[in-house]
């Protein structure tokens, strides 16, 4: 399998690239969309402003090939802005547009949860965990999050994961080949790694 890892200037790309190649992938770093062609699966990560991050996608011609990528369930992993970008919008940029793959808006934590941004470390609850890219986990596992928005609604049947933080927020979604997490994989120790590994040897 080889893997591209969306280099669109938004991103620890270092530390999500030796993450996977220590769970066995293959990872090549693409910034056009001509480099889509050689990879088998795609990981969007990311850090930052929506705006900002979408802003550079377009700069670099890479919405329009992202989104058919997603509109023909081709393998794929967003993680933190990655997973944010998937929805149509975003509150923290308005009127920017987002990938639009997922219906709904990114909002900002309301003031009632406490300290803002979210960081550090929280537990999953997993409604499907077999025969998912959360299989092999312990009961809600422990993941590194870093973020002050959540998507506000998500179909239920795309729900792989939730978190609480105040609220209780979707921190990741699930359907065919298309997978994304609020958290960070890269920073989660041996948990992170055993989805990343789930993934990579998923396809």
């Amino acid at each position: 399998m080889k893997l591209g890892l969306i280099d669109y200037g938004r991103g620890n790309l270092r530390s999500v690239e030796k993450a996977l190649q220590h769970v066995g992938a293959s990872v090549q770093r693409v910034g056009t969309a001509e480099k889509f062609a050689g990879v088998d699966a795609l990981v969007l990560p990311g850090v930052g402003s929506f705006g900002d991050a979408m802003g550079n996608l377009h700069s670099r011609n890479l919405v329009a090939p992202l989104q058919k990528w997603l509109a023909q369930d081709r393998p794929f992993l967003g993680i933190c802005l990655g997973y944010q970008l998937l929805f149509e919008s975003g509150e923290e940029s308005p009127g920017v547009a987002g990938l639009g793959w997922l219906k709904g808006k990114v909002v900002r934590f309301p003031d009632s949860v406490g300290k803002v941004p979210h960081i550090g470390w929280n537990t999953l609850q997993i409604p499907h965990q077999e025969n998912s890219i959360l299989a092999g986990l312990e009961p809600n596992p422990y993941f590194y999050h870093v973020h002050s928005y959540y998507p506000e609604m998500v179909d239920e049947a795309m729900v792989a994961c939730r978190t609480e933080y105040g609220i209780s927020f979707v921190s990741g979604v699930s359907k065919g080949n298309i997978h994304a997490f609020q958290f960070h994989p890269e920073k989660s120790q041996d948990n992170g790694l055993k989805l990343l590994d789930n993934f990579v040897k998923k396809f």
